[in-house]
């Protein structure tokens, strides 16, 4: 079973859309969080041992995912997809991008 979190800065739009989408892929569990402070749902540690899979949309994000959660990452792999914070939740060229750039991963 995969496990896949995905981490956005406010888990309002990209993180959400990516656990949604990829929900309802064959043995895939998925979660979502935010680093930002505001976040809808803040990234846990608890969250990341979960994971078996750890997808951040940017570059910015894989940084401060080191700095805060150096210790719990230390085993992991994060892949960093590059979808910049220019789509709306579940909207159709976030769909493809997501399916294009994390579904490879994720196809067992």
């Amino acid at each position: 079973m995969i496990r896949a979190l995905f981490i956005c800065s406010r888990n309002r739009l990209r993180s959400p859309t990516a656990e949604q989408i990829f929900s309802t892929w064959q043995g895939i569990e998925t979660d979502s969080a935010g680093l930002a402070s505001d976040a809808d749902v803040p990234l846990s540690s608890e969250q990341i041992d979960w994971a078996t899979h750890i997808f951040v949309m940017e570059k910015i994000h894989q940084r401060r995912l080191n700095q805060r959660f150096a210790a719990a990452i230390k085993n992991k792999k994060i892949i960093c997809l590059n979808i910049p914070d220019d789509y709306q939740y579940m909207q159709a060229e976030l769909i493809s991008l997501l399916e294009k750039k994390a579904g490879g991963y994720l196809d067992g």
